[in-house]
């Protein structure tokens, strides 16, 4: 889908991230948790929703909050392929670490053209995943969704194939890294300790301790 002049950066990051929001609560955004995504004022994130409804990008549900329209996902998903797309070849072909393709993602995925995109998706091969493991939208903008748990939702001998983490927090993938596990690693849990407490987890011939905040925030298919 080709951006049109009308649809700004700051538009873009909007659509994003109501995206973002309905996929993991699974319906309508308050505008309090789309101020928070974005670390705006209630007041600025809801002149801006007042111009995404004018663009006939979102509607309002009443008593419950804002969801894209069919227009504003396309517009969610275009801007989210270049995003995932771009980090994967800032990490594979300039070797940027990880951690630090998502901000640099950020800034360049409002820029490219649709024939920078093609070629970009031609050179890696037309990939599905990004580094951190995300489904990249196809090129008819089609989002391919793998059925995941969080890891810390498994318990002793629970084994399974590591495949997301989100790129949200630079120091959780720093620690995956230093460690030398990514996305599709098996693993098997080892010991799980209770109240939010640690998993010990093989990866390989090492068993790693890996905190709950981290644990939650790794996605992972477990064997059945």
């Amino acid at each position: 889908m080709a951006q049109t002049d009308s649809i700004s950066a700051a538009v873009e990051d909007y659509a994003k991230a109501i995206y973002a929001l309905e996929t993991a609560g699974g319906g309508p955004v308050s505008n309090n948790a789309l101020a928070g995504r974005m670390g705006v004022t209630p007041a600025s994130a809801s002149a801006m929703v007042k111009k995404l409804d004018g663009l006939g990008f979102v509607k309002h549900v009443p008593y419950r909050g804002i969801e894209l329209t069919r227009a504003g996902r396309r517009v969610a998903l275009e801007v989210l392929r270049h995003h995932r797309l771009l980090e994967l070849y800032l990490a594979r072909s300039l070797g940027v670490p990880w951690d630090r393709v998502h901000d640099e993602a950020e800034v360049l995925e409002h820029h490219i053209s649709e024939e920078l995109e093609e070629l970009i998706a031609a050179k890696l091969g037309n990939p599905t995943t990004d580094p951190h493991g995300d489904p990249i939208p196809t090129r008819d903008l089609k989002l391919i969704e793998t059925e995941t748990v969080p890891l810390d939702s498994l318990g002793p001998g629970a084994r399974g194939r590591f495949t997301r983490v989100s790129d949200h927090d630079p120091e959780m993938l720093r620690y995956l890294a230093d460690r030398g596990i990514a996305p599709g690693d098996d693993f098997v849990v080892v010991d799980k300790q209770p109240f939010g407490g640690p998993l010990f987890v093989r990866f390989g011939a090492e068993t790693h301790v890996v905190g709950g905040g981290l644990a939650g925030a790794m996605r992972v298919e477990a064997d059945r």
